[in-house]
């Protein structure tokens, strides 16, 4: 049984599939506790929930007609037999994307005959979360996923460009780059962007949080 704490339909807000239809599930519970979290909601092993089976959530993708499917936390891949929900939702013919804070290991899930789409996250120092990193996971990445750097100042930025350096990000996979809502201007990090010749580097705003309430769920 999966603890869902909302289940929807919106538009990816972020990532290699921004702006398309997908249908959302977002699970209970994280192992982090970033500054700018904007889900600690559903962080809490309080936080009210819908306990569903693989079944009944694969039936629930079904009946959307969506074809992309986003799963979320909360850290998905903290739920057991998280695979076990990935294969139905695959094998129904979904797309299945997993966003993960980047201090879980994707080695298994990478292997996997279902491979879902990782969207992981670089959690930089102004987070508070970044001794958590477990870098090993780039040895896991293709060019069909993504590494996220959530940035909130300059110190970020600069640190963004380490870790892509340090690991050639932009050979392995997609690279984002996107400021924590309300901190820093996207038109500092355009400018970071220039003078650091960052190429194949995109710059990325959340959709959602300019479409809708930035403290509106369910989008």
């Amino acid at each position: 049984m999966f603890p869902v704490v909302e289940k929807f339909i919106s538009i990816n807000g972020e990532g290699s599939r921004a702006g398309e239809l997908a249908v959302f599930i977002r699970f209970r519970k994280c192992n982090l506790n970033c500054s700018y979290c904007d889900t600690k909601w559903a962080n809490s092993e309080n936080a009210e929930v819908e306990f569903m089976t693989a079944e009944q959530l694969a039936e629930y993708v079904r009946g959307t007609h969506v074809k992309n499917v986003t799963l979320t936390g909360g850290e998905p891949l903290l739920q057991k037999n998280i695979y076990n929900l990935i294969e139905m939702l695959m094998y129904q013919g979904n797309s299945v994307e997993i966003e993960t804070n980047g201090s879980v290991s994707i080695r298994e899930l990478s292997e996997k005959e279902y491979r879902p789409i990782f969207t992981i996250d670089y959690k930089l120092p102004d987070s508070n979360m970044e001794k958590y990193m477990l870098t090993e996971n780039y040895e896991y990445i293709n060019k069909n996923d993504v590494l996220k750097f959530v940035a909130g100042s300059k110190y970020d930025l600069d640190k963004a460009v380490q870790i892509i350096e340090k690991f050639s990000l932009t050979d392995r996979c997609h690279v984002y780059i996107s400021p924590v809502f309300g901190k820093i201007n996207p038109s500092d990090i355009v400018k970071f962007m220039a003078e650091k010749k960052l190429n194949n580097v995109k710059l990325q705003l959340q959709l959602h949080k300019f479409i809708w309430n930035p403290e509106k769920r369910g989008v």
